[in-house]
């Protein structure tokens, strides 16, 4: 047995997934069912009581069953998001459904840096420690727009955003150590390439390649965050393909296809799964800066273990951003 995966059960039993998954309409659960045959169910019974976790974008997809399951597990969530009505109401849902749940909403934009100032303001004044910081949140294959600041949209919101709130709440996740920072990748990442001399990729602008660009850098952050960081780890995650709303801006015919094909993704809760292992999973069965792929170390593509690349697009995303972060 390969040594991360130690201690875990894998088996493609369909039992809920640690008490945490929540109840499915039938149509949901033939699908969930179908996906089951495809996809190994593991499983851990690792409590998290008196931890704390930040995961962005919490209030739907794979964030809401990630923080789900960690409300199951003993620990208190705080759920980052941009919509507030929605987020309170991923609270709301959550509290009904896991019993003595300790969840709250925070306002969080990740395309403001201004707003992620203010949420990290938020956590200092509110809370002691901070032990998982996952940054889950993202936007993928939208038409060319940019930031509050000025950033293309996916970079903006995927990379520098995680970045900079990263940054902001080291001092806390160091004192709260040993910590864990989840960012989450995707299989795009694969298809990426920084473009350095057009970050913005403003020059011939393809939704596609600028989402693989960010996925691309939330794998190489974590690797050199990993090198930067004494008591706090750090690891990329590949959620699979996963039927979310993170797609919402396809347009036709792409969303017809995904729609048709839908039965076949991921459900909400089975693309959280990795996010989990790579939370509860022993620090020592980890490798500090890897890529985990179904519940599993991967390693990924040569570009996202490239750490000439990884410092320099720390470098850049510093001078970006205006921050020193040694």
């Amino acid at each position: 047995m390969d040594r991360s995966e130690a201690g875990y059960r894998a088996s493609r039993e369909k039992r809920p997934f640690c008490g945490a998954l929540c109840t499915r309409t039938k149509s949901q659960a033939t699908a969930a069912d179908r996906q089951s045959l495809l996809i190994p169910k593991w499983s851990s019974d690792v409590r998290l009581d008196g931890k704390t976790a930040i995961v962005t974008g919490a209030n739907t997809g794979i964030g809401k069953e990630t923080a789900k399951d960690l409300a199951a597990r003993g620990a208190r969530v705080i759920l980052a998001c941009r919509d507030m009505a929605k987020g309170e109401q991923a609270a709301r849902d959550i509290m009904r459904e896991v019993s003595c749940a300790k969840v709250v909403a925070r306002h969080l934009d990740l395309a403001d840096t201004k707003s992620i100032c203010q949420f990290a303001e938020n956590i200092y004044n509110t809370e002691k420690a901070l032990h998982y910081l996952i940054n889950n949140a993202g936007v993928a294959l939208c038409a060319f727009a940019t930031t509050v600041d000025g950033f293309e949209t996916q970079f903006g919101v995927n990379h520098l955003g995680h970045f900079f709130l990263t940054f902001l709440l080291l001092d806390l996740l160091k004192h709260s150590a040993p910590s864990r920072v989840i960012t989450l990748s995707s299989i795009a990442h694969i298809m990426g390439r920084i473009q350095f001399d057009d970050l913005a990729v403003e020059n011939n602008y393809h939704p596609a390649r600028a989402y693989a660009q960010s996925k691309l850098a939330n794998v190489l952050f974590t690797r050199e965050l990993a090198k930067r960081t004494e008591g706090v780890t750090a690891y990329s995650v590949d959620p699979g393909t996963v039927n979310t709303e993170i797609t919402r801006h396809i347009g036709w015919p792409m969303a017809e296809i995904i729609q048709m094909f839908s039965g076949l993704l991921k459900t909400s809760a089975e693309g959280a799964y990795t996010t989990i292992y790579c939370v509860v999973t022993p620090e020592n069965e980890l490798t500090n800066g890897g890529h985990y792929k179904d519940c599993a170390y991967s390693k990924g593509c040569r570009a996202g273990r490239d750490d000439g690349t990884a410092l320099k697009l720390w470098a850049a995303s510093c001078h970006l951003l205006g921050i020193r972060w040694r």
